[in-house]
C-alpha cells in the first residue's frame, strides 16, 4: 500500500449543520476507499511479513470490503478469494471483484456464520492463504484507523464515525487516548441494537472512556433505509455536493444534524465527521433514488 494519501479536512456548507468539518477519507482511493484502506494497510503488512500471497475474506454481495480487498490484492501481486454470503448473484460490485481477479465462493447463510470453519474447510494446510475477517475487523484494522487521529486538528472537540463491526471506532478511540486528546468520539451504529459495539471497541481500544454511542439512527438495521433517510441523502448531496452512502455515512450525517437541532452541542464547538467512503454501495440501491 502506498503511504502518501489524499484525505483533506473540509468545512461542510449546509444550512442545517453548523461548524462541521469532514475528514475526506473517501478521497483516498476510488476502490480501496476510506476506512477500507486504513484497515487493509496493516493486514497487508502482516501478509507480507508472513510471506503469504493469498487474501481470503468474507462479505455480502454488495460489500465495499470485497471490492477493496480484491483491488488491494491485485495491486500488490496477491491472489484473493471471497466467501460471499447468500445465493449466487451477479451485480456491479461483484463484477469489479472479478475484474480485480478475485475468486468468489457463494455460501449459504448458515455455513457463512462460522467463518473460521469455512476458511479451514477450503484452505486448511494452505500456507499461502491469509484469513481476513469480514470488513477487515481485527487488531490490524484498528491499528490503521488509529492513525487518523494524528491527521486531525488537536482542538477537535467531537469526532463522529459510523460503525458496523466497531473496528474503525476502536482505532479512533485508541488514537485519541494515545495522543492524550480530550476529543469525544461519537459512534453511530448502523445496525439495530448497536449497543454491542461498545464491547467490540473495548476489545481493541482497551477503554470506552470518551466514547458516546448514538443507537437511534439505524433506520431499521444494517443496509435498511426509510423514506426520511433517502430524502435526507438527496437534499444533503444537492446542497453540499458531498456523496454519502445509505448504509453508513448518511446515517452519521443525519445523526449530526438531528443532534444539532436538539441543541446537543454548544454552538462554538468544533465537530469533525469521518467520511469512510463506501460510495460504491449506492449502486445496490438505485431503485430507492429513482
Amino acid at each position: 500500500m502506498h503511504t502518501a494519501i489524499f484525505s483533506p479536512l473540509q468545512q461542510l456548507n449546509h444550512p442545517s449543520i453548523a461548524n462541521l468539518w469532514v475528514k475526506r477519507d473517501d478521497l483516498i482511493d476510488p476502490y480501496i476507499s476510506g476506512n477500507k484502506w486504513r484497515k487493509l494497510k496493516y493486514i497487508l503488512a502482516e501478509v507480507k511479513h508472513k510471506n503469504k500471497n493469498h487474501l481470503v475474506t468474507f462479505g455480502g454481495a454488495y460489500s465495499n470490503h470485497l471490492v477493496a480487498t480484491a483491488a488491494c490484492a491485485a495491486r500488490n501481486g496477491l491472489k484473493s478469494t471471497a466467501f460471499v454470503r447468500g445465493e449466487a448473484v451477479e451485480n456491479e460490485m461483484l463484477m469489479l471483484c472479478k475484474l480485480f481477479g478475485m475468486t468468489l465462493i457463494f455460501t449459504d447463510r448458515q455455513h457463512y456464520k462460522n467463518k473460521i470453519q469455512l476458511f479451514e474447510a477450503h484452505f486448511n494446510g494452505n500456507d499461502e492463504a491469509h484469513f481476513v475477517d469480514e470488513g477487515g475487523a481485527g487488531a490490524a484494522g484498528a491499528k490503521g484507523c488509529a492513525e487518523i487521529i494524528a491527521e486531525l486538528p488537536k482542538d477537535t472537540e467531537h469526532l463522529f464515525c459510523a460503525a458496523g463491526t466497531g473496528t474503525t471506532a476502536a482505532g479512533l478511540l485508541k488514537g485519541i487516548h494515545q495522543q492524550k486528546l480530550k476529543t469525544i468520539l461519537h459512534v453511530v451504529p448502523v445496525l439495530k441494537g448497536g449497543d454491542f459495539i461498545a464491547d467490540e471497541i473495548l476489545k481493541f481500544a482497551g477503554t470506552t472512556a470518551q466514547l458516546v454511542l448514538h443507537t437511534d439512527y439505524h433506520f431499521g438495521g444494517y443496509a435498511k433505509t426509510q423514506p426520511e433517510l433517502i430524502e435526507f441523502i438527496k437534499s444533503f448531496t444537492a446542497v453540499t455536493g458531498l456523496l454519502t452512502d445509505p448504509v453508513y455515512t448518511a446515517k452519521m450525517f443525519y445523526a449530526i444534524m438531528d443532534l444539532q437541532q436538539k441543541k446537543y452541542f454548544n454552538a462554538d464547538q468544533k465537530i469533525v465527521a469521518l467520511h469512510t467512503g463506501g460510495l460504491l454501495g449506492l449502486l445496490g440501491m438505485q431503485q430507492k433514488f429513482s
